[in-house]
């Protein structure tokens, strides 16, 4: 009888040792728990979908859309165009300038749609290197011609989560500019229109930037026909101008969703999506380090505004600004405002490490010089008052394991590795793009 029990059982331990094995590889890693717990704790209704990012190509219908601007494949597919097309361009300062740059000259996909350089030249810059890094000035113009920015163009990637646009947030009627209308002067003064932040700011840039936008030159370059797909409901006195051509724009923007992203194919289900140590920085981000705070939702952005005390671009040698460069005093350069002073917009962070320069003066060049400065909190830039300092600029005290899981997270967990895919292969002017000046058709190998 003991020998047919003892039989019995040294048959079923195979089994057991067998389905335990299937258990132990199905138990899931401590660290998805953990950070699906802590993600479900921060999102408002206790879904993970409130971090999730809408695929533009099959779910345009949860996207952002802009006031008075509902978004169509028409019009997304006609704003692609435009973006890239250098032929707009026709309005530059002098003759050797024209048709020579786009929006994507200082919006470059390939850097995470930000300028590859620490600054961007439109009208009067010449060069793209391999990656936008090589933009310099053009013979003949005068420092005081170029078309930069005083402070680093920020990405454009997810700004269908961005309702008040610039790091100043000075453009847009709604959300955060409600009770500014005392600052809707010189070009902010298209908020007078209602429209949402990239609205407005096309609007006013297509001015800026020296593109010409009528309808003659649209037909010119070919566009006519694209126009009135995307704008049917239009009068056709109303179709081919700059709010047109802003809405264009604007939806093709609002496409720009990096859902190929490792945190993405996470958040979707895809638990291997990480590695081991991403998912260990993607905890330090949402608890010890406080990223979460500022860089929420779905595009880790939000519109507040805070003081983190970085020197300014002109410190870095950068063209055409200076210490009084309305841009250095962020909000409180659009309203005006002593509390406002030296606070500017969160960005997002997806695809950060496209481009080495951070911040809205440039004044880092890595992921891991960011994180560094975040853990020391210690405000570098002297004209900024200690008052002004953001209460979340603090010292962090990460040791170095979680810095370095940190840096592994931005770096390659929030990187979508397939920008092109927003990139049309031509436009129809059949110039190069995104920049069209002679070094440039030389260095893309538009020649």
């Amino acid at each position: 009888m003991k020998t047919s029990i003892l039989k019995y059982f040294l048959a079923l331990f195979p089994a057991t040792l067998f389905l335990y094995a299937c258990q132990q590889d199905e138990l899931p890693d401590p660290l998805d728990t953990q950070l699906e717990r802590r993600l479900r704790e921060l999102s408002p209704d206790g879904s993970l979908d409130y971090f999730r990012l809408p695929d533009s190509h099959t779910e345009l219908a949860r996207v952002p859309a802009g006031i008075g601007n509902p978004l169509s494949p028409e019009k997304i597919a006609l704003g692609r165009m435009l973006f890239f097309e250098t032929g707009l361009a026709e309005d530059a300062r002098h003759e050797a300038g024209k048709g020579t740059y786009s929006c994507a000259t200082c919006h470059v996909p390939s850097a995470g749609f930000m300028p590859g350089a620490k600054q961007g030249i439109a009208d009067g810059g010449v060069g793209f290197g391999l990656n936008g890094e090589s933009r310099g000035r053009m013979n003949g113009y005068g420092e005081s011609e170029l078309d930069v920015q005083g402070a680093r163009p920020l990405s454009m990637l997810n700004t269908a989560f961005v309702t008040n646009t610039t790091w100043s947030g000075k453009f847009g009627a709604n959300h955060a500019n409600e009770g500014t209308e005392h600052a809707w002067k010189e070009d902010a003064e298209v908020n007078e229109l209602g429209l949402d932040g990239l609205e407005s700011q096309i609007i006013e840039g297509t001015v800026l930037h020296r593109m010409r936008i009528t309808p003659g030159w649209l037909d010119t370059l070919g566009y006519t026909d694209m126009y009135d797909a995307a704008f049917p409901d239009f009068p056709e006195r109303e179709r081919y101008t700059r709010l047109t051509t802003s809405f264009a724009l604007s939806a093709y923007l609002r496409s720009l969703t990096t859902t190929e992203a490792p945190f993405q194919e996470w958040v979707r289900g895809e638990r291997e999506a990480m590695s081991r140590q991403e998912k260990a920085g993607a905890l330090v981000f949402f608890t010890k380090a406080g990223c979460y705070r500022c860089h929420k939702g779905a595009a880790f952005s939000s519109t507040e505004f805070h003081a983190l005390g970085v020197r300014d671009l002109y410190e870095s040698g950068a063209f055409n600004t200076g210490p009084d460069d309305i841009r250095n005093f962020g909000r409180g350069g659009f309203t005006g405002l002593e509390e406002d002073l030296y606070k500017f917009k969160v960005p997002q962070l997806y695809n950060m490490k496209d481009s080495p320069f951070y911040f809205h003066g440039s004044s880092r060049h890595s992921l891991r010089a960011v994180v560094e400065y975040f853990n020391a909190g210690v405000p570098e830039n002297t004209r900024v008052p200690q008052s002004q300092i953001s209460p979340y600029f603090h010292p962090l005290q990460l040791t170095e394991a979680e810095k370095a899981a940190l840096v592994e997270f931005l770096e390659h967990s929030l990187y979508d590795p397939n920008l092109e895919r927003f990139v049309p292969d031509e436009v129809l002017s059949g110039n190069c793009f995104p920049n069209n000046d002679p070094l440039s058709r030389e260095q893309l190998g538009c020649e």
